[in-house]
């Protein structure tokens, strides 16, 4: 991997990741496209780092709302009332949220690994994604919002978040409609989705960085790598901020409508042996 493609797809990750239109996708059909060829082990492990990048888009952006999360989670659990306050709750459910994806995602590593080299695969995983916005449109009504939150909500949203393992059906597509599918807004199930992504994210960078060290060329790639986490980086954190803004106004159905597209074009060229 060159310099000019690790940064190319850092910034395909950092806007992809938050972006309802699947960053795993965007990561498999972007070299694809290019006819970019990258072996699929560096390239599953790339895409988990850059993932990692994104998180600090997180991080950053939503620092306020972490630090009284965290701080009420340690003075719930330290007073022994856990549940007191809405920030401790809140903590509480993020973790819940990740459980389902996290259980899954453990027994089918090798299978998620194997399907980043297969665009095909992608291109159809992408109408899946579609599919899911559509519904969190038209069976949301959206009349709930962070104050009403509840665990269900959080173990929704963490179940649909299974359906995000494999590249093409985005993870933030997925947990939004999960919020939404019980009647959240879409800002509040965005907001949700990003903060839930935390727990899960650190679980992959930790086991991908296991991998990384046990690889025999990690002294050749770490130099390519690097420049990629810093777009992703800083690519994901202007995500976030457009797309809250977004969400305000709009609906889903335009990213409903870019994935369809984009999949489809994306197989035939598959299909055709570009």
């Amino acid at each position: 991997m060159t310099i000019f493609q690790s940064i190319i797809l850092g910034i395909v990750q950092g806007i992809t990741e938050f972006v309802p239109i699947s960053s795993s996708g965007h990561l498999v059909l972007t070299p694809f496209l290019l006819r970019w060829e990258m072996p699929a082990a560096e390239a599953f492990i790339f895409k988990i780092l850059v993932q990692v990048a994104s998180l600090l888009a997180v991080f950053a952006y939503f620092r306020t709302d972490l630090f009284n999360i965290t701080s009420a989670f340690i003075k719930g659990i330290w007073e022994r009332q856990p549940l007191a306050t809405n920030e401790g709750r809140m903590g509480w459910y993020i973790l819940l949220a990740t459980i389902p994806a996290g259980g899954v995602g453990f027994f089918l590593q090798d299978d998620v690994e194997s399907a980043f080299g297969s665009p095909i695969s992608a291109s159809l995983f992408l109408f899946i994604t579609a599919f899911l916005l559509i519904v969190a449109e038209k069976w949301g009504k959206q009349n709930r919002t962070i104050k009403n939150f509840s665990w269900i909500d959080a173990l929704t949203m963490g179940c649909f978040q299974i359906l995000a393992i494999f590249p093409g059906v985005s993870r933030s597509g997925a947990t939004i409609t999960g919020g939404m599918v019980r009647n959240l807004d879409r800002t509040t199930a965005a907001r949700f989705s990003f903060l839930m992504s935390i727990p899960i994210m650190l679980a992959a960078g930790a086991l991908t960085l296991v991998d990384f060290l046990s690889m025999p060329n990690q002294a050749e790639l770490l130099p390519s790598f690097i420049p990629g986490f810093i777009a992703s980086a800083i690519s994901g954190y202007l995500a976030i901020r457009w797309l809250l803004a977004f969400l305000t106004r709009y609906p889903l159905l335009i990213f409903a409508i870019y994935c369809s597209i984009f999949g489809l074009v994306n197989l035939c060229l598959a299909l055709s042996g570009h």
